[in-house]
């Protein structure tokens, strides 16, 4: 989506995306930008298609671009999950 409004706002012949993901845990030992090693690692190759008359430039800014997607900043980011029990009589997620 990121990346087809930044085509649309630039006006570029961008027809569609197809993107395909394959997901699989790795050893972190293998991860070379990896600054642990002592763990498993959740690993996630990304296939990015774009399908237009697009120039080798507009394709290359536009992967740039699919980086910086909020999916992506967020899966890249050091993430805090909390979980907790909910009550049917409260707010579910009440006001930090």
């Amino acid at each position: 989506m990121t990346v087809a409004m930044y085509a649309r706002r630039k006006q570029w012949p961008l027809d569609a995306v197809t993107v395909r993901l394959r997901h699989s845990r790795i050893h972190a030992a293998d991860c070379e930008q990896c600054e642990r090693t002592d763990r498993l690692l959740d690993h996630i190759d990304v296939a990015v298609e774009l399908t237009g008359a697009l120039s080798e430039e507009q394709h290359a800014r536009l992967l740039v671009i699919a980086d910086k997607c909020p999916v992506h900043r967020t899966l890249t980011s050091e993430i805090l999950i909390q979980t907790r029990l909910a009550r049917s009589d409260e707010d579910p997620l009440p006001a930090e």
